[in-house]
């Protein structure tokens, strides 16, 4: 399914830091594993990016960047048992510097400590207390928590738009991406079924909000822009969310990107397909807030 040698690096050198069995190990050794991993590849910070940490809405964040009257809101992925500030540091002080935003990082709780809905009422916290319109931007389970707090906010202030990096939205686990890519390399159907007996517990998900797919009713919802990775079994979430949208009437696009896997995200310096997606979405960025850049 994968033949570009930079995206077969990428993943030789993610599963030398966090192998596969590091999903079913507990928590904590889980964390220790992806951070680790996150760490091997960190990028620095863009020189002069102003960053600072402090609480919104009672939540901690970090932003980055100059003030600026349009903000991006960023929400990490992990399967929302991993990841933090720190993991995606780089990505979120590159998207506040390339698109001249200022960009506000949420630290969400973590499963399982804290189950559903404890991450999604993290996030509702910080938006309500955010002053200023905004993209939301999130990668796997922040992309799921962008589109959650979408639909949250049906009736209140909407998002500006929907920026959804291979998300997990609760898909129809039929679908042929789930079998296609049931053990696809840096993420595999089992650790899904882990992540989500460690975010809901062995009971059925009947929140919506938990899994935006399987809402009754998605128009009123910000546009939308979702990239997928084509080796990945949630690529079909991606597809399957944006046609929805698109029938209740909400402009999306969905772009879907050939032999990446689940995580691209740091592959943007070492491979020319996962830069040209990191384009993509800066550029997504940009036009949902309006060309906003200065």
């Amino acid at each position: 399914m994968i033949a570009d040698p930079q995206v077969l690096e990428f993943i030789r050198r993610t599963e030398a830091a966090y192998p596969a069995e590091a999903n079913g190990a507990s928590a904590a050794d889980n964390r220790r594993y992806y951070d680790a991993m996150c760490a091997r590849f960190r990028a620095p910070r863009p020189p002069g990016l102003p960053v600072r940490d402090r609480d919104l809405g009672g939540v901690s964040c970090r932003i980055y960047g100059e003030e600026t009257p349009v903000a991006v809101l960023y929400l990490h992925g992990g399967g929302f048992v991993v990841g933090g500030l720190d993991s995606h540091d780089d990505v979120c002080a590159e998207i506040a510097d390339a698109t001249g935003l200022m960009l506000v990082a949420v630290d969400y709780r973590l499963a399982p400590e804290h189950r559903w809905p404890a991450p999604i009422r993290d996030v509702e916290a910080v938006w309500q207390a955010l002053d200023r319109p905004a993209v939301v931007a999130g990668d796997s389970a922040g992309g799921l928590l962008a589109a959650a707090l979408c639909l949250s906010c049906r009736q209140r202030r909407q998002p500006l738009g929907q920026v959804l990096i291979y998300p997990s939205l609760g898909g129809d686990r039929s679908a042929p991406s789930y079998t296609v890519n049931a053990e696809a390399p840096l993420l595999r159907s089992v650790d899904l079924d882990g992540y989500q007996r460690a975010l809901h517990g062995e009971g059925p998900v009947t929140d919506p909000l938990a899994q935006p797919l399987r809402a009754p009713e998605l128009g009123g919802l910000a546009p939308a822009f979702v990239v997928s990775a084509d080796v990945d079994p949630l690529r079909d979430d991606g597809r399957d969310y944006v046609a929805r949208l698109r029938q209740a009437g909400v402009a999306a696009e969905w772009r879907n990107e050939p032999e990446l896997p689940h995580g691209y995200l740091r592959a943007r310096r070492d491979s020319d397909r996962a830069r040209r997606s990191f384009q993509a979405i800066l550029a997504a960025v940009v036009r949902l807030a309006g060309g906003a850049q200065p």
